[in-house]
Order: C-alpha cells, then structure tokens, then sequence
C-alpha cells in the first residue's frame, strides 16, 4: 500500500513518551497496559479498539497514541485512526496537515489508502480526522463507516480509534458498538466518580465491550504512571 510521508509543517507537536523514552517507567506502563488487553480479549481476537473518556482533559487522545505505538512495538501492523470529527488532535502528535482524513473516506472522496500516512515508526499508520463535517455522528453512524473498519481490518492487525469523550456526545456510543473493543480513560484527581459510572453505564446499553479502564496522571516519585483495570 501506498503512504504519504509526514507532512514537515511547522506545528507543536504533543509528547510521544513511549517514542522519545522507550525506557521510561511510563512507557513500561503502557505495555503493561497492552498486555493487560491481551489478557482481557484472551477469548476474541481484538483487531480494532476504541478509546474514550467521560470528559475532556482526562489524556485520552495521549493515551490512544502511545497505545498506538507500544502495539506496533510489538510488531503488530497499526493503524491509528482520529475519529474524533469535533475536535481533533491526532494531525498534531504526529504533525500531520489534516487535509485528507477520515471525514473524506466517509463521504466517499478518498479512499483509505489514499488517506493513510506513514509515520517514522516501524508499522504504523495513522489516518486524520480531516475536514470537520457538519454531521460526525451521521457519519459514523453510516454504512461507509462499517465498510472503513471493516477494510482497515483487513489490511492491518488492529486499528485504534480516538473518539470524542462519552459523556459530551453520542460519537463513541456509536462506534462502540461497530469495534471489538472499548477502554475508558480517566484521571486521577480530576475525573468525578460519577463522571466515570455514567461514562460507564452509557457505554454498556450500546453494546460496548469495555475491556477495562486506565488511570492516569496518577504521580509517584515525580513521574506519571498509567493503571489498566479490568471490568471484572
């Protein structure tokens, strides 16, 4: 398959801990995580993985990411994908121009291939929001969007979702339901209880099969560590 290079634009780009430190304990953590998924999903192969929050601010688009990459680590074949058509971060982390993205494959002007990008590290890709539609849940609640995972599938070992946060809008709900699996991200000293159950019980009657949870922001000795829960 063909992909296009990064784009070298001129944009901040957000931290990669498990690219720029590989051997940091966070990125210890993130395999833990990784491997605490494979356990999870012991009974049913998980090649696409959807990651949410109950609200903003709670890192669940750094987490999707360095996800992302400790499963390429391993060498799986990735792809990352920004289902987040409101407000998108994916083109930033990997300093993409978001010109051509999901939004374009869903409506039918690019193909997946054509939106793919190929990152600098070994076997993975990531495909953008692109052009924010007027109608994100319409689109991912279309038949072009099953068709797109179903595709992605196929031509690689997992395909991660970044989605809006749950509890702001029906967007994960719905692409709950359409991908093997679901984690909820939330953070220490800054997610409500309340928050993360509703977030929990809104996931469950859309037939989401959540895998578990991640804590992060939770500090020891200075750092960051990152906790993976199981739902049982």
């Amino acid at each position: 398959m063909a992909r296009k290079k990064p784009s070298k634009m001129n944009t901040k780009m957000r931290q990669l801990i498990t690219k720029i430190n590989p051997k940091s304990p966070i990125s210890e953590q993130y395999r833990t995580i990784r491997t605490n998924i494979q356990f999870a999903s012991v009974d049913n192969k998980i090649q696409s993985l959807l990651v949410t929050s109950s609200g903003p601010g709670e890192g669940k688009s750094t987490t999707t990411a360095n996800l992302a990459v400790v499963y390429a680590e391993a060498g799986k074949k990735v792809l990352l994908v920004d289902a987040d058509l409101r407000k998108p971060t994916v083109h930033y982390t990997f300093r993409l121009d978001n010109l051509t993205g999901l939004s374009n494959v869903l409506v039918g002007e690019n193909t997946l291939d054509e939106a793919a990008n190929r990152t600098d590290i070994e076997n993975l890709d990531v495909i953008s929001c692109g052009p924010i539609p007027p109608n994100p849940s319409e689109l991912l609640a279309s038949k072009k969007m099953e068709q797109f995972i179903s595709e992605a599938t196929q031509s690689y070992d997992l395909v991660v979702f970044d989605t809006p946060p749950v509890l702001a809008v029906t967007d994960a709900q719905i692409l709950a339901n359409m991908v093997d699996g679901s984690i909820l991200v939330v953070r220490s000293k800054h997610t409500e209880l309340e928050s993360a159950t509703k977030a929990k019980d809104v996931l469950e009657p859309a037939r989401a099969k959540l895998l578990g949870t991640v804590l992060n922001g939770r500090e020891k000795q200075g750092s960051n560590y990152y906790y993976y829960y199981g739902t049982n």
